[in-house]
């Protein structure tokens, strides 16, 4: 028995440690190359400001970050004949640079590389020596050309769920380094610009890819702050957790996140586990995202638990909506006698299954069922008991995609009720009831209920971007949302990238 107990356990944990995704998110070379080579068409921006790849993000804000980074003073010595001088640069500060060639790719199995050809900038700094019965100081500007650059990083999971970056290799050339001095003696000038260019080739040699990895790694600490469970609205949260480090191919990226939704403060798994399914080989789009059942269903489980389904119509809404009584009356015959004049119909519905998702290849459905009780709200401020019954509501979803959330909106098709209990004795006019619960279901329950959805689901966390021309195509178990992006930058980044154009 207890080897069978064991053999249990070995299967369910294998099972656990090979868990399926609820979302996959694949980013394509398309989508890569869009952050790389804007720079290349900034000339286009002024003539054709709608067009999405004219704005020149990517490389012009490397370019943006590159400008504003400060660099410690460093010092040496330099020999001229017997004589020791002693140097300093201080202040250094980069005034201008240009990335003619850039470039992007997948490294199929490692992570992706960034390499930049060609590439040159201008330094300014501050210089003062220090020799034997000579002082001097100025101003020094250093010219850098033919710079290649090509860094590979790794992406990786780490413990947590959190996407990781790793330095793997940089590789860096400098063709030449010119240094230009300034200052009052012509033969300091002429010393030192020759002996500087050397050592100033030298430390950057030494330094800058170990300021890149430096940079990766600050980047890493951002990632592993992000958080990977999102807040959707008062009642539930999505975990957007890696379930596995990235699987890099040669033309695009793939990320299994488990895409399970909670309801808040409760992060109990859901009592089933989702299917497998692919993206399509593709690569038109700059991102696919792959939607499963699972996730559906799992927002329907947390929706439930967190009592969203369950809604009353108050008598606020129901005149809204002109929800009455005179809808009631000609088969409540109690009714009809005891009162004149319409008064509001109250609803107090609750869910008693989670609602059942299904995924077509052409519809998604969702399959409501629940509990109503009718009360009429009288004049007195009492309220008159009418009837109880069960009823399941079959609607289709609309599904829409409007700022990088999945909005759901439901329609009702149809329904069925049984009646449980009345206390004002019903006539055989079951057609009658039906007819006004479709029309207070149609009118105003789901208007409620798409009011609640229509917060949406978050789908993916890009600042300041907007997808564009997001396509949704369904398929039996899943869906595929595949869209481009268009990067918008702050009003006072935009106004840093144009001032230095």
């Amino acid at each position: 028995m207890l080897k069978t107990w064991y053999f249990v356990l070995l299967c369910w944990l294998s099972l656990r440690l090979e868990a399926n995704p609820g979302l996959k998110v694949r980013i394509t070379q398309k989508g890569l190359d869009y952050g790389m080579r804007q720079s290349e068409v900034k000339v286009m921006t002024k003539n054709f400001p709608s067009y999405p790849h004219c704005r020149r993000i990517g490389m012009e804000l490397v370019k943006q970050a590159v400008l504003k980074e400060t660099f410690p003073s460093w010092s040496g010595q330099e020999s001229l004949s017997v004589v020791k001088v002693n140097y300093v640069i201080s202040r250094l500060r980069i005034n201008a640079v240009d990335f003619p060639e850039t470039s992007a790719s997948f490294i199929p199995g490692t992570g992706i590389c960034l390499s930049v050809a060609r590439a040159s900038a201008t330094i300014s700094a501050d210089w003062r020596m220090n020799a034997w019965l000579l002082k001097g100081k100025g101003e020094i500007t250093v010219s850098i050309s033919g710079l290649f650059i090509s860094i590979i990083f790794n992406v990786s999971r780490d413990s947590t769920g959190h996407l990781s970056t790793l330095l793997h290799n940089c590789q860096l050339s400098i063709g030449s380094v010119k240094v230009k001095l300034s200052g009052r003696s012509s033969w300091i000038y002429s010393f030192l610009s020759g002996y500087l260019e050397k050592p100033i080739h030298t430390k950057l040699d030494k330094n800058l890819c170990l300021n890149i990895k430096y940079k990766i790694q600050m980047m890493d600490a951002q990632l592993r702050k992000h958080k990977v469970l999102s807040q959707i609205d008062t009642f539930a949260q999505v975990d957007y957790s890696l379930l596995s480090s990235p699987a890099v191919f040669k033309s695009h990226i793939n990320l299994d996140l488990k895409g399970t939704v909670y309801p808040v403060g409760n992060h109990t798994d859901p009592p089933f586990m989702p299917a497998p399914f692919a993206l399509p080989n593709q690569g038109d789009s700059m991102i696919y995202l792959g939607v499963s059942n699972y996730f559906l269903k799992s927002a329907s489980l947390a929706y439930y638990r967190a009592g969203a389904f369950n809604i009353t119509i108050s008598e606020e809404l129901a005149t809204t909506f002109s929800l009455n009584t005179s809808l009631l009356k000609y088969f409540v015959s109690e009714m009809s006698l005891s009162q004149a004049a319409a008064c509001p119909v109250l609803l107090n519905l609750m869910a008693t299954l989670p609602p059942a998702v299904s995924l077509n290849a052409d519809r998604c459905v969702l399959q409501i069922t629940g509990s109503v009780e009718v009360f009429a709200a009288l004049p007195n401020s009492t309220t008159q008991y009418i009837f109880t019954g069960n009823l399941t509501a079959s609607t289709t979803a609309n599904l829409t995609i409007t700022k990088q959330k999945l909005i759901i909106s439901l329609l009702l098709k149809r329904f069925q009720f049984s009646l449980l209990h009345s206390n004002l004795g019903f006539p055989e006019q079951k057609s009658v009831v039906e007819n006004f619960l479709s029309y207070a279901l149609r009118r105003v329950v789901i208007p409620v209920i798409n009011d609640k959805l229509g917060k949406g689901f978050p789908l993916l966390n890009l600042a300041h971007t907007s997808l564009t021309g997001p396509a949704i195509k369904m398929n039996q178990g899943h869906l595929v949302i595949s869209t481009d992006v268009h990067y918008q930058p702050e009003d006072r980044e935009d106004e840093d990238l144009h001032s230095h154009s």
